[in-house]
Formats: structure tokens, C-alpha cells, sequence
């Protein structure tokens, strides 16, 4: 039975900026051990991986001493290649589904499809310039690399909320609520 093997995988992505290393658990309980060098990216990783039941251990050493740009683009795109890479085959699964996630005030709805081809729309209106160490132009930016690698079509919309960190936070969690839908094994 195609399902019954284990749905994990491992990828290391090395480039002149970056070195990262994944490991993935489509079937996990939302373990994580996530080090980026960036604590708001960590924070939102470990949002999804939670939510999701997803089990992530991630490292990336990157050129944090020249911006988080290649480091947070890196760790999206390395993850979505371990998503892809876990989700095999792609048969017998649900393939396509959304979750709405609130964190406080704020609330994120994420619509996926497992389509095989990678693409992204992300509108989380987020205001300030950064959170912590991550620019806010990198947070949806992370999604996108994400939904590249791991060549699905996706859709994050912040509907509500006045803090940014509430709504990157419920974005992040309704995403990893959302790959644990569509990731299920069909049952018939």
C-alpha cells in the first residue's frame, strides 16, 4: 500500500549564501526544531509545523551579516522541495483544501491545491517594515518560495486584524492547517 510508507523526506540546499538542512514528517505530530539565524521566521515555521502536524527540523547558517533576503527565500524553497519530495507520488490524497486560523483579533484563511504547478497569492497587509528580524516583505515572500518548490497552488489572505504579528501568525498557522488537509490519504 502506497500510503502505508513513510511520507518523510530530507533535502539539503547549499548555495553561496546558504546552507540549509530539512527534514520533514507529512505524518508527524507537529514536532519542531527550526533554526533559521531569523526568530520571527523560526517562530512562524514552527506555527505551521505545529498546526499543521507537521514534523520540521530545519538549520540554515545564512548571510544574515548582509540582509535576511537569501536566508528566508532559502528555507521557503528548501522546505516546499522536502514537502514535495515527502508527498511522493501524489496519489490517493485529498489534494485540494483551505483552512481559516485566527490568532487573536486577527484571522488568515489558506486555500491549497496540490497541483503540480507552483504558484502563489499571498495578501497578508501587513504594515510595518519588519517583525523582529524579518522584513515583511520576506514573510509572504516565504510563502511564495515555499509553494515554488513544493509545486503546489496556493492561496494565504489575511482577512482581519490590526497587529502584524497576529496576522502573519494566523496566516502561517492556517497554512499548516491546510497542508495537513490536503496531505491526508483519501479514505474511501
Amino acid at each position: 500500500d502506497n500510503m502505508a510508507a513513510a511520507r518523510t523526506a530530507t533535502v539539503e540546499r547549499k548555495t553561496n549564501e546558504t546552507d540549509i538542512k530539512v527534514e520533514i514528517n507529512l505524518d508527524g505530530l507537529g514536532k519542531n526544531t527550526i533554526n533559521t539565524g531569523i526568530g520571527f521566521l523560526d517562530h512562524m515555521l514552527c506555527a505551521m509545523s505545529k498546526h499543521g502536524r507537521i514534523d520540521v527540523t530545519m538549520s540554515c547558517k545564512g548571510d544574515l551579516h548582509i540582509d535576511d533576503h537569501h536566508t528566508a527565500e532559502d528555507c521557503g524553497l528548501a522546505l516546499g522541495a522536502a514537502f514535495d519530495k515527502a508527498l511522493g507520488d501524489r496519489k490517493d490524497i485529498k489534494r485540494w483544501g483551505s483552512a481559516y486560523c485566527p490568532l487573536d483579533e486577527a484571522l488568515s484563511r489558506a486555500v491549497v491545491d496540490i497541483s503540480s504547478r507552483g504558484s502563489a497569492h499571498i495578501d497578508l497587509g501587513l504594515k510595518r517594515e519588519k517583525i523582529g528580524d524579518l522584513s515583511c516583505e520576506m514573510i509572504s515572500h516565504v510563502m511564495e518560495s515555499f509553494a515554488t518548490e513544493a509545486r503546489i497552488t496556493l492561496h494565504v489572505d489575511t482577512l482581519k486584524g490590526k497587529n502584524d504579528h497576529h496576522r502573519a501568525e494566523s496566516a502561517f498557522k492556517a497554512l499548516g492547517v491546510a497542508l495537513r488537509q490536503v496531505s491526508l490519504p483519501l479514505i474511501c
